[in-house]
């Protein structure tokens, strides 16, 4: 049995939260506060992953990312950069794929935040750094985790948009969403049920704990 694509699938999941974790926090935070007609286009753009099939975004950034496109030859001449069919463009295909599980908990969960905490940190002299460290992160945290988790889980089933970017490359692109295809296509059901039974188990744990973590703050709440 090769576990090369459990490997690769876990490191892309990993790779894509922490990517996500850095770059959605900021952007939930800023989403999270007075609503504009920016912030409502932004939020429009980050959800559409959820509706459109995977294979639309994954054929764009094909198109965009490509070696003959402006931004890949670019990419390719002057960093040696090569995006598609590369581990490196799984990533960023994942990290656009799985942006609206990452930064919709967080800012429905900064949202909620009632505004007497910041209120109440800022007037006893406590700064917006830390403000966010004391007050925001420590209220804000079952919010936090459920993304980081949803966003993992999520990205450990991706296919469309990993194999029109990545291809099946072994080694390299071949995930166990695209191995469970191959082994299907080439009638071992055996191999096929080893991967997808791994994912199955992988990501019923995930999300347990977000289903424990989400009862719990709720039986904190009516405490």
């Amino acid at each position: 049995m090769d576990l090369e694509p459990l490997y690769l699938t876990l490191k892309l999941a990993l790779s894509t939260t922490i990517v996500l974790g850095v770059l959605g926090f900021p952007l939930a935070l800023w989403l999270s506060k007075k609503p504009s007609w920016l912030k409502t286009i932004v939020e429009t753009l980050i959800t559409m992953p959820l509706v459109l099939p995977p294979t639309v975004i994954g054929f764009y950034l094909l198109i965009a990312l490509s070696p003959n496109s402006h931004i890949g030859s670019w990419l390719n001449d002057n960093l040696g950069i090569q995006v598609v069919f590369s581990f490196g463009g799984l990533v960023v295909a994942s990290v656009i794929y799985s942006l609206p599980f990452m930064v919709q908990p967080m800012k429905s969960g900064l949202a909620n935040l009632p505004p007497r905490l910041l209120e109440s940190s800022l007037m006893f002299g406590k700064s917006k750094i830390q403000t966010l460290f004391k007050v925001v992160l420590p209220n804000a945290h079952s919010s936090i985790i459920t993304g980081i988790v949803l966003t993992f889980a999520h990205t450990l089933g991706e296919f469309g948009v990993v194999l029109m970017i990545g291809g099946n490359i072994p080694g390299e692109t071949k995930v166990a969403s695209v191995a469970i295809y191959e082994e299907v296509e080439a009638l071992n059901y055996e191999n096929a049920h080893f991967y997808a039974i791994t994912l199955f188990v992988i990501s019923f744990a995930l999300l347990l704990t977000v289903n424990v973590i989400n009862k719990h703050k709720h039986q904190q709440l009516l405490a």
